[in-house]
């Protein structure tokens, strides 16, 4: 099955790696409900992160967020599957993200999008402090559309990651793994959101496409109607989705003569 195979290949990485345990960031949404369970899986230490972030005021009384909700939930339904191996955490990072919102709109440099992203990469800090603490790696969460089709993901924040498990899956069969791995139906069925913005704004409303539009036209090209859209979302974050450009310097010390 599926998912044994990539639960062996993350253990056999960490293995070689001399890696001990396994970090996830636990959003809510379906793709680190399938990743942290894969990791779980392995019966390597795995810890499963949930880190919000809500930055509404006043903050909403006497519930917590639909999405941290699904987080928690994820996090107690792991605990309860793996109780020796997996430690679930739950790390408010909140004050955190109010300082450097404070400091960077004190330098005039308070872009939304830029904060948007900034939550991302202040969860990654947190991921890869927790890593480094456990002798551990950070587990990718991204699927096929988001990290190789449109580069929906912040550049070194969710993208910051060792390995990347379902990065070759397309959101159908993340989907798929879902219900072989028997995830809660009230994560199987929530709209997918990034959880960068306080509205909790879906990714269809952001991507303009549903990611059923978005696989037809990765699948199918100039065949489907969605293609257009489709290659305007991939062209405009395209750089997030290659190497970085390296100057190549045309002399080398090999060749320069002496003297």
């Amino acid at each position: 099955m599926l998912e044994n195979k990539i639960a062996s290949w993350i253990k056999e990485y960490a293995t070689k790696a001399n890696k001990t345990s396994l970090v996830v960031g636990v959003s809510g949404g379906i793709d680190s409900a399938v990743v942290s369970t894969l990791c779980a899986m392995t019966g390597l230490k795995t810890i499963g992160c949930s880190l919000p972030i809500d930055m509404r005021e006043p903050p909403p009384k006497g519930k917590r967020g639909k999405v941290i909700d699904l987080a928690m939930d994820h996090l107690y339904w792991l605990d309860s599957h793996f109780p020796k191996t997996f430690d679930g955490k739950s790390i408010n990072m909140t004050n955190v993200f109010r300082r450097f919102y404070k400091l960077a709109n004190q330098l005039n440099d308070g872009s939304d999008l830029g904060f948007a992203n900034s939550r991302a990469r202040i969860r990654m800090m947190m991921l890869y402090q927790i890593a480094q603490s456990n002798n551990g790696l950070v587990v990718g969460t991204g699927n096929k559309v988001e990290d190789f089709g449109v580069g929906f993901f912040t550049k070194w924040g969710d993208g910051g990651v060792d390995i990347s498990p379902i990065g070759d899956l397309y959101k159908s069969e993340v989907y798929e793994l879902g219900a072989s791995l028997n995830i809660l139906n009230s994560i199987m069925t929530a709209t997918p959101i990034d959880g960068l913005w306080d509205d909790d704004r879906s990714d269809e409303n952001q991507l303009g496409l549903t990611y059923d539009q978005l696989e037809e036209a990765m699948k199918f090209g100039t065949g489907s109607q969605h293609y257009d859209r489709y290659v305007e979302l991939r062209t405009a974050n395209l750089h997030k989705m290659q190497p970085i450009p390296v100057f190549q310097n045309e002399i080398s010390f090999d060749q320069t003569e002496p003297g």
